[in-house]
């Protein structure tokens, strides 16, 4: 049963689009110019100091990585999108399905998965971690968070060992790829000093540059060029509540929002990652004709930053350094520690 330890199974495309379709890569992103990181190969192909290398590719018939032992009555499928795992520190995002492609991630279910290097050692952890369950919607649709380490790309394994209350836990293993780099601005990387859009340049109206039926004034007042000039600690939340395929755009800005007047220290950014324009009374999106279907066109932040999908948080420090990000869903308590590492 070689699907199961897959990163996807086909049996599982269609729920896995509805739960991880965060959508600056499906829409057809452009990435060109895109910052890669600190972790890239020097242009001859020898690492540079700290460069994040590949592992040996797992050998063939890896014992324990290649089958299941028995079919599962849940699958794990990781959110985390193709391409922004790398090496050092890294932020999985996870959910599980149960037989009829339903979420089932749950407070009551505990979760703790093993990380293997597989083209070093498929027997043998790198680490173990507890995963913290946040609601990304609200009793609706649940996730997984484990603060995990890469030492290096290549192909990896992860052990999940679930449990609801104090039933029998269940293992259930997949693999995953880690990068040798990634277009999304990384943890210790400089922040691109982004002019986006804020209240000052629309003459106050937030209806012009946010999609935030309900839009805190605070995260319009600073553009990120700005901040950085003035060494201000920001938050920044790539978020378009309005187009956001997902839906966890709305809810993921709410939680911010709702943690920030605790932080007047720390300046708020929210910027839509579209290009949108305002017309007939609200912002409509600007599409990219040139593919077909045509796609949302992604901003220039949205670029600048490298993200592969939406929402996206990222914590910046006073000398401008990225602490902090993370992708589709934040808990509380991550972005507590997070804000509080910068004041």
């Amino acid at each position: 049963m070689h699907s199961r330890l897959r990163r996807q199974t086909s049996r599982h495309v269609v729920a896995a689009l509805l739960i991880a379709a965060f959508v600056v890569a499906a829409c057809g992103a452009n990435t060109a110019g895109a910052p890669t990181g600190s972790r890239a190969a020097s242009p001859e192909g020898s690492p540079e100091p700290g460069a994040c290398v590949a592992a040996p590719a797992p050998p063939a018939g890896q014992e324990g990585w290649t089958s299941a032992p028995s079919e599962p009555t849940v699958v794990p499928y990781l959110v985390s999108s193709s391409g922004s795992l790398t090496c050092g520190p890294s932020r999985l995002l996870v959910t599980l399905l149960d037989a009829q492609n339903a979420t089932v991630a749950s407070p009551d279910r505990s979760v703790s998965i093993a990380i293997y290097n597989l083209g070093r050692d498929g027997a043998t952890p790198t680490q173990t971690v507890d995963a913290e369950f946040v609601w990304g919607i609200e009793g609706q649709r649940g996730f997984y968070v484990a603060a995990v380490t890469f030492a290096e790309a290549g192909e990896w394994g992860a052990e999940f060992t679930t449990a609801v209350g104090d039933a029998a836990a269940e293992k259930i293993r997949m693999r995953f790829e880690v990068k040798t780099s990634s277009p999304v601005v990384q943890i210790g990387d400089p922040a691109p000093a982004s002019d986006t859009p804020t209240a000052a340049s629309v003459d106050g109206d937030l209806a012009r540059i946010s999609t935030d039926t309900n839009p805190d004034p605070a995260f319009y007042q600073t553009s990120v060029k700005d901040a950085l000039a003035a060494h201000e600690p920001f938050v920044l939340v790539f978020a378009t509540p309005k187009f956001c395929a997902s839906a966890q755009c709305g809810p993921t800005l709410d939680r911010v929002k709702a943690m920030a007047g605790d932080y007047p220290d720390v300046t708020f950014i929210n910027v839509e990652p579209y290009v949108l324009e305002f017309r007939d009374g609200s912002l409509q999106p600007v599409l990219d004709t040139s593919v077909d279907p045509p796609t949302l066109t992604t901003a220039g932040p949205t670029r600048e930053w490298g993200i592969l999908s939406e929402p996206w948080v990222f914590v910046v420090d006073v000398a401008g350094i990225v602490t902090g990000s993370f992708e589709g869903v934040i808990t509380e308590s991550e972005l507590d520690a997070a804000i509080d590492a910068i004041r």
